[in-house]
């Protein structure tokens, strides 16, 4: 490296976001994680002893999946190499491949090749990798914010250790801001900032578990603030707010964190806590999740874990679904807060649910066996001939409007699908049919 390349790098390292700067160089600075890094967890031995399998980074963005792979770059005997899979395609891995086997075969070096966003590779880009993964032309370090289990090829899932990264805690996000205040030579300390504690306090909040969120909110803080008579950049809460603005909450519509907030929405109804449903439906909404979308959901719990036992909770659901479509957000939010509420509070019976899932298992499973002819359709002419309807008892004209019958076919006529419980209205309709039956 000549003067000139040398000056031009360590000018851009300067001029680098203060996230890109701060970004640790070894396992010592890396903050959280402590569950996968640990002294006596599996990753930090395999590092430290530059014995790396193939691996997968899994977790939501700002939790450190590019920094661990830089660490392992820095303290590995292997080669690196790192692409970034929103950018390249199968000619850069064939590259990589091609070189890969040279340094292993000529000098008996191996290479860890790290993809970020490695789900954006299509499948057969994935496919490709997986020879030289199995025999150990490459280690493959991958990065996603995705469930890898659901975006990325299976065999090459089941060929490397998935470790998922949490967001970081407030108190490693505080961390973080301390040390980008202080360091004079990576962070910002040359500017002489100084941190208010309900500034530090609302960033290491609102950051959401993201580093790269708050320390770019404190690097815009200080950069843009005025310097005070006393000589430092103060960064109060209303700097601190100014520079954050909204909270960003973790939430793709198309991605992992979408299926998991819907199923904690829909599990808090049927556990019957509106407040826990509430919140969900909130983070959703904030997020810019489609009303709609929403109200479906409800509908399915309000027949799925509630049905009959209180058969009204549909048709809020039903309602409250027309009137989103009708009346459209921001106001869309306070009917589907109701329909939600509702369905919360209301009695609960997966009966009804449990009575088509018996139901479709036996049809899905069993012969398909004949009608009785007494239910068979007697309305055109020759259905008496053919013995169709003859022997029906039309319920209408018995006491109760109940007359025992047998209606379903004679090898499953003793099959019982649906099970009234006793919560709610269910208890009534349990009540009811033991009642007909033993008046008959």
């Amino acid at each position: 490296m000549d003067l000139f390349d040398y000056m031009r790098d360590n000018r851009m390292k300067k001029e680098s976001p203060l996230a890109a700067r701060l970004r640790p160089r070894t396992l010592e600075e890396v903050v959280g994680q402590q569950h996968i890094i640990g002294k006596d967890k599996l990753l930090y031995r395999a590092i430290k002893a530059d014995r790396l399998g193939s691996i997968i980074f899994y977790g939501p963005p700002g939790t450190g999946k590019t920094t661990l792979a830089r660490v392992i770059a820095n303290t590995t005997s292997s080669l690196f190499v790192q692409i970034n899979a929103t950018v390249s395609g199968k000619k850069d891995m064939e590259d990589v491949v091609a070189e890969a086997k040279k340094n292993l075969g000529m000098y008996g070096k191996r290479t860890i090749l790290f993809i970020d966003e490695i789900h954006r590779f299509n499948k057969s880009q994935q496919d490709y990798l997986l020879p030289f993964v199995e025999d150990g032309t490459v280690i493959l370090i991958g990065a996603t914010t995705e469930n890898p289990y659901f975006e990325v090829n299976s065999a090459l899932v089941s060929r490397s250790v998935v470790f998922e990264l949490k967001p970081l805690s407030k108190e490693d996000i505080a961390e973080l801001l301390k040390r980008a205040v202080t360091d004079e030579e990576r962070g910002l300390g040359a500017y002489k900032p100084k941190l208010h504690e309900d500034a530090l306090e609302f960033l290491a909040d609102t950051a959401n578990g993201d580093a790269r969120v708050a320390l770019n909110a404190i690097e815009l803080g200080v950069l843009t603030t005025e310097r005070s008579e006393d000589g430092y950049i103060h960064i109060t809460l209303d700097v601190a707010v100014e520079c954050i603005q909204k909270r960003a909450l973790k939430y793709d519509k198309n991605g992992d964190n979408h299926y998991d907030t819907i199923s904690a929405f829909i599990k808090s109804m049927r556990g019957s806590d509106p407040d826990a449903a509430v919140y969900y439906l909130a983070r959703m909404l904030y997020a810019g999740e489609e009303p709609e979308f929403i109200a479906r959901r409800i509908m399915i719990c309000a027949a799925e874990d509630v049905g009959n036992a209180d058969p009204n909770a549909l048709v809020v659901a039903v309602n409250a679904s027309l009137a989103v479509e009708r009346v459209g957000m921001p106001e869309a939010r306070i009917i589907l807060s109701q329909a939600a509420t509702y369905v919360a509070c209301a009695p609960k019976s997966n009966s009804a649910y449990k009575a088509i899932g018996a139901a479709m298992n036996v049809v899905e499973n069993q012969k398909t066996p004949a009608i009785p002819s007494y239910l068979r359709d007697a309305s055109y002419r020759g259905a008496e001939a053919l013995g169709r309807g003859i022997g029906y008892k039309y319920a209408h004209d018995y006491k109760n409007h109940y007359v025992k019958q047998q209606y379903l076919p004679d090898e499953i006529k003793d099959y019982v699908f649906y099970e009234p419980s006793d919560n709610g209205y269910e208890k009534v309709i349990k009540e009811y049919l033991r009642r007909i039956k033993e008046e008959e």
